[in-house]
Order: structure tokens, then C-alpha cells, then sequence
């Protein structure tokens, strides 16, 4: 489908939402480039309602093609949550409509409000590295939006849709099979760290509140200040343990790219003294739960590769993930003291599949 029937196609869909508008139209439809998942597109939307003239800037998010590596995808559940937390401080964007049948473009899709901010994931432009006082600020700030997060509790949030009980040992379980659901033969590292975490799995923290599930920095926007004026990407958002929220941004805290990585910026101790204060959570644990999700980044990456390897996507990015898994396996055995080097078995795609991808390049 071409962006001219997709247009046309959301234009008439748009109409059946704004009962009362006429001539609605979608002008610069265009795809955001980043994340592996879903796809999101931007366009603005333009109608005229009691003979004045209205227009948004939205965000349409498409359900990934089947199989994608968030199996199973629940694109209502994402529209839900962000609907619970418009009564919240949570900078989240305004969910709008859901279209939960595929009928319109093939796939399933929400729409919400386009937010003000840059999100910086790929790059760093050359003025941030050069103020350490915004990349101060925008570390705090981040912190402040995680703590956010944290402070919405189910009991006085309508969150009660989302399954709260056993979130670490429910993901534990998803994520080793889907290990066996994707591998080729035996992975002595990975499977080896799947055990390790059940055997060394922490006692709960005893508390519950919403969990983002990957609050990288590359899933916030920022202004020019260093505020933090969005939070995206709520696929693998839930209710439950906190702590696995504060798992991942450590293990993300000091990638290259990441404004969190920069001179003046809050460390990731300092980030766990300011959220501490700011949300009466205690973080412990914390080695155990930089290796839980190093594990689960390793088994999405791997899922990735072996999608690639049997045809079943055909993004050329997905070709490059198996090489990460060892390392990011790695990460998590040392983080549980096991340091004896593991055969990581087969997390690479075939081959003679990548040789088919060189030959049609």
C-alpha cells in the first residue's frame, strides 16, 4: 500500500471518528525511521468542525507484521494503559482512537497526539556534548519522568486490565520459551543464564505500580532545556515490580548515543539516589536486575536473527542482532558471578541467508 491509499484509506477512517467534521484531510504522512517493532508514522490532520477550521499533529502506530519479536503483541493493551494515564502526571501522549480490526490498513493501529521534544537514539548533536549542564538536566529529568512511572499505583489508577501478579517470574517463563521456540540447537550461555536468574531470583520488593518496560533513553522526548516532554514506546509496558524498570535504564544508562552517557550527567548511582528520593523505593538488587534484562534483550535479539534466518522479515537490521547476544549474555553471567566462558551455540542467521541478502544488495 502506497502513502496515497493510506491516506485516503485514514482520511475516511478519521471521518468515522469526528462524526461532526467534514472535508477531513492528512497532509505529510511520513514514517519514523527508528525501532524494530511497530511501525509509526506522522502525519497532521486537518478538518473543519461548526465552519472552523481544526488540525492535529498525530502519530499513527501500526501492529508489527506477524511473527514480530514482542510476541504476543497487544496493541489495545498499549491504547488502554496510555487512556488510563491521561489522568495522571505521567508524560505520556493522548491516546485518540483504536482501530482493533486490520481492515483499514492491513493491520491493526492507534492513533495519539503528536508531542513537542527531539528524541535523541542514533545521534548526538555537537552543542549537547558540549553543555554538560543540559545533559545534567536532561539525566534528572528522565529520572523524574521514571519516577512518575512508578508513583501510579493500580489501587488509585483504572489499571485493573492489566495482570499484576508474578510479573518476574511470568516474564522469566515468556522469555525461556521463547528461546525454545526460535533456536536452532542448544545455547549453553543463554540457557545457562536463564537458569541462573531462577536460581538466584531476588525476593520482591513488595510493591506494585505501572512498569514502562523499556525506559531507554531513546524512548523520551526532551526540549531545548533539557525537560522531559514525552514518554513512548509502551509495548512492553505492565504492571508490577519497579525494580525491572530500574534494570533496564541502568543497563542502558551509559550506551554510546544516549545523552545519559554524557560528560555531566547524572552516574547510574546518582540516578538511583535521585529516584530513591523521589518515589520511597528502595532499589536492591541491582546486579540481579541488570542481568534480567541483559537476558532479555539477548533473547529479543535473538528472536530477531532467527526470524531473519527462516525469511520471515526481511529487515536487513534484524540480520546484525544474533552477533549482540553473546554480549549481552555475557554481561549478565558476570553480573551473577558465573565466569567461565560459555559456547553461545547458534544466535547467528545462516550463512548462506546472509549471502542471499549481499547478492540481492
Amino acid at each position: 500500500m502506497d502513502d496515497d491509499q493510506r491516506s485516503a484509506r485514514l482520511e475516511a477512517w478519521i471521518a468515522e471518528q469526528l462524526p461532526h467534521a467534514t472535508t477531513v484531510r492528512i497532509e505529510g504522512l511520513s514514517k519514523i525511521p527508528m525501532g524494530h517493532s511497530a511501525e509509526t508514522f506522522t502525519c497532521t490532520v486537518s478538518w473543519t468542525e461548526a465552519e472552523r477550521a481544526v488540525s492535529a499533529d498525530v502519530v499513527f502506530r501500526l501492529r508489527p507484521p506477524f511473527p514480530g519479536l514482542l510476541e504476543p503483541y497487544d496493541l489495545a493493551l498499549q491504547f488502554k494503559i496510555l487512556r488510563a494515564l491521561e489522568a495522571t502526571s505521567v508524560r505520556s501522549p493522548r491516546a485518540l482512537w483504536l482501530e482493533a480490526t486490520g481492515e483499514v490498513l492491513g493491520r491493526e493501529f492507534y492513533v495519539m497526539e503528536q508531542l513537542a521534544g527531539t528524541v535523541y537514539e542514533r545521534e548526538l548533536p555537537q552543542a549537547l556534548k558540549d553543555d554538560p549542564a543540559r545533559a545534567l538536566k536532561m539525566s534528572q529529568s528522565l529520572v523524574e519522568a521514571i519516577a512518575s512511572i512508578h508513583n501510579v499505583r493500580p489501587e488509585t489508577t483504572d489499571l485493573s486490565f492489566v495482570a499484576a501478579h508474578d510479573q518476574v517470574d511470568r516474564e522469566l517463563s515468556h522469555w525461556r520459551s521463547e528461546i525454545e521456540r526460535v533456536k536452532k540447537g542448544p545455547l549453553p550461555a543463554l540457557e545457562r543464564l536463564a537458569d541462573e536468574l531462577v536460581a538466584t531470583r531476588p525476593t520482591s520488593p513488595g510493591i506494585v505500580t505501572l512498569v514502562h518496560g523499556d525506559p531507554k533513553p531513546g524512548n523520551f522526548a526532551f526540549d531545548e532545556h533539557g525537560e522531559v516532554t514525552g514518554i513512548f514506546d509502551w509495548e512492553m509496558a505492565t504492571v508490577g515490580n519497579p525494580l525491572t524498570d530500574i534494570g533496564w535504564a541502568e543497563v542502558n544508562w551509559n550506551t554510546p548515543n544516549a545523552p545519559t552517557n554524557l560528560p555531566g550527567a547524572l552516574s547510574a548511582d546518582e540516578f538511583i539516589a535521585l529516584y530513591e528520593e523521589l518515589t520511597g523505593i528502595e532499589v536492591t538488587d541491582r546486579a540481579w536486575y541488570r542481568a534480567f534484562q541483559d537476558f532479555k534483550i539477548a533473547v529479543i535479539l535473538l528472536v530477531g536473527a532467527m526470524l531473519f534466518d527462516a525469511a520471515l522479515v526481511a529487515d536487513e537490521r534484524f540480520a546484525s542482532m544474533g552477533e549482540a547476544v553473546p554480549f549481552y549474555t555475557d554481561a549478565a553471567l558476570r553480573e551473577l558471578g558465573v565466569a567461565e566462558t560459555l559456547d553461545p551455540g547458534p544466535v547467528a542467521p545462516d550463512p548462506e541467508r546472509l549471502a542471499s541478502l549481499e547478492t540481492k544488495g
